[in-house]
């Protein structure tokens, strides 16, 4: 019963530690990535269809996207939605292939930039002290009910904290690694 609600706790950490890592791989660091577009909806045929599946996306060079459309038709709807995204990207149109050039961060971005992932990193801790109480909580039934002893509850509450301890320590190494790469320059 306690060695379900632990394993449940761990794969519930993992996950809110995966999501952190999420957001923060979208935050751009001025290298060039497929995945800064990830976000943009293309209106194609009325319906909002993500960028991926209408064009294959790659690095060019450090600097520059290159996006192939499958369908050359659809130019000036993804240059549009690539500007209105509010990435701060000037995508600029070569044939069949649209080109976008990153532009280099200033100092005072970056700093912007890295408050914003240290913002995500908080919420990530929060989301992993959350599943941390719920486990506690069903720990405490079961004393409550009497199907456990106060020192299998007290053992159990010792390793969901040294497991929620693990998970935090692993969003601030993630976090550490993200501000290196956010201030290096």
């Amino acid at each position: 019963m306690i060695n379900d609600i632990r394993q449940d706790a761990q794969v519930r950490m993992e996950k809110c530690l995966e999501m952190f890592k999420t957001h923060i791989s979208k935050v751009r660091t001025g290298r060039a990535h497929p995945s800064i577009l990830d976000g943009i909806q293309v209106d194609y045929y009325g319906s909002a269809t993500p960028l991926r599946q209408l064009a294959n996306v790659v690095v060019e060079d450090s600097r520059t996207l290159a996006i192939t459309l499958f369908d050359r038709s659809l130019g000036p709807a993804v240059e549009k939605a690539i500007m209105s995204a509010d990435l701060g990207l000037n995508p600029s149109s070569a044939g069949t292939v649209i080109r976008v050039p990153l532009p280099p961060l200033t100092e005072e971005r970056r700093k912007d930039l890295t408050k914003v992932v240290r913002n995500e990193a908080e919420q990530g801790r929060v989301s992993i002290r959350n599943v941390r109480r719920d486990a506690n909580d069903k720990v405490k039934v079961l004393l409550k009910d009497k199907e456990i002893s106060e020192d299998d509850e007290r053992r159990s509450q010792d390793d969901i904290q040294k497991l929620t301890d693990v998970y935090i320590k692993k969003v601030d190494e993630a976090l550490a690694e993200k501000e290196a790469e956010l201030m290096a320059f």
